[in-house]
């Protein structure tokens, strides 16, 4: 059955614990993670957090929505958002959600979601136009990076090691061996 917008939303706001997403129309609930994948979220948020001047940025770790269309709604692991686009929503009562590009969205592979990640959200993120999208394997211990070209199609490049520096974060190294410890 197709969901409409408002009734996602309405779900969303009444059940927060659900960690409800809308994907096609269709209400999905994000599972539970493993170990690994919540070690590297946490260390890939601490590591953001210590480097980001929160004049600018903020972080949210399995909050708030990004939006795509009325019909796609995500909860990404680990998203960058800008001061300003975060404190529009403050006075807000309604779900939190950004519908424009943003700097860095991450997905941390599970394997109750690994493939669910690759093939719906990882493209629908890409159609948003966000900046960087991340997708971090805590097993294989590599950062898969897909930048947004001025033309507005992605490179893609893999890190096996050493440091990640995202191009829209100014001042941000990201450490891989800290980050898979």
């Amino acid at each position: 059955m197709t969901v409409s917008e408002k009734t996602f939303r309405q779900v969303a706001l009444e059940d927060p614990s659900g960690r409800w997403e809308l994907h096609c129309g269709q209400l999905r609930q994000k599972p539970g993670m493993t170990a690994g994948h919540n070690n590297v979220q946490f260390n890939l948020v601490h590591q953001l957090d210590l480097q980001l001047d929160w004049n600018q940025f903020r972080v949210r770790a399995d909050a708030g929505h990004v939006r795509r269309s009325a019909s796609q709604y995500y909860i990404p692991d680990v998203f960058v958002i800008p001061v300003d686009l975060m404190r529009n929503q403050l006075p807000s009562r309604d779900l939190e959600t950004y519908s424009t590009p943003l700097p860095l969205v991450v997905e941390v592979w599970s394997p109750s979601t690994g493939n669910y990640d690759v093939d719906s959200k990882l493209p629908e993120y890409q159609r948003r136009g966000d900046l960087e999208i991340w997708r971090i394997h805590p097993y294989d211990r590599t950062l898969t990076a897909w930048r947004r070209q001025p033309d507005g199609t992605y490179a893609e490049l893999t890190f096996t090691g050493g440091t990640v520096q995202p191009v829209a974060l100014p001042n941000v190294t990201i450490d891989l061996d800290t980050l898979f410890d």
